[in-house]
């Protein structure tokens, strides 16, 4: 089975953000070391049950979105296709993670498909 493995927060100020979530739910929120603002939250210990996931910008997108692993991106991307899904976004490299694109479901609901570096 293909798993949800990370989650996105659209966020208009940052450091609000961040303060609400670390003082609420205890989460560990750092700036990512990439070539855009994005900030890495760890939602628990590993080994724990649970996601973790990230805070960007409204920019970046304004809707909450789940990420899924799949071993091949151009196979789902595909299988999206041909029941009655659409990619809405180009095929992405992100650097040292993997490849990723964000698509739309039969009853309108966002997710992402990402291909993760094997190592």
């Amino acid at each position: 089975m293909n798993r949800v493995i990370h989650f996105e927060i659209p966020v208009e100020n940052p450091e609000r953000a961040i303060k609400f979530y670390e003082d609420v739910f205890g989460w560990e929120i750092t700036k990512w070391d990439g070539p855009f603002d994005y900030w890495l939250i760890k939602t628990g210990e590993e080994g724990e049950p649970g996601i973790d996931g990230a805070l960007m910008t409204k920019e970046m997108g304004d809707i909450v979105k789940n990420t899924i692993a799949v071993e091949s991106f151009d196979e789902f991307a595909e299988k999206i296709q041909k029941n009655g899904g659409t990619m809405i976004t180009e095929k992405m490299s992100v650097p040292g993670i993997g490849v990723m694109a964000a698509f739309e479901d039969t009853e309108g609901n966002v997710s992402a498909i990402m291909e993760p570096i094997m190592e």
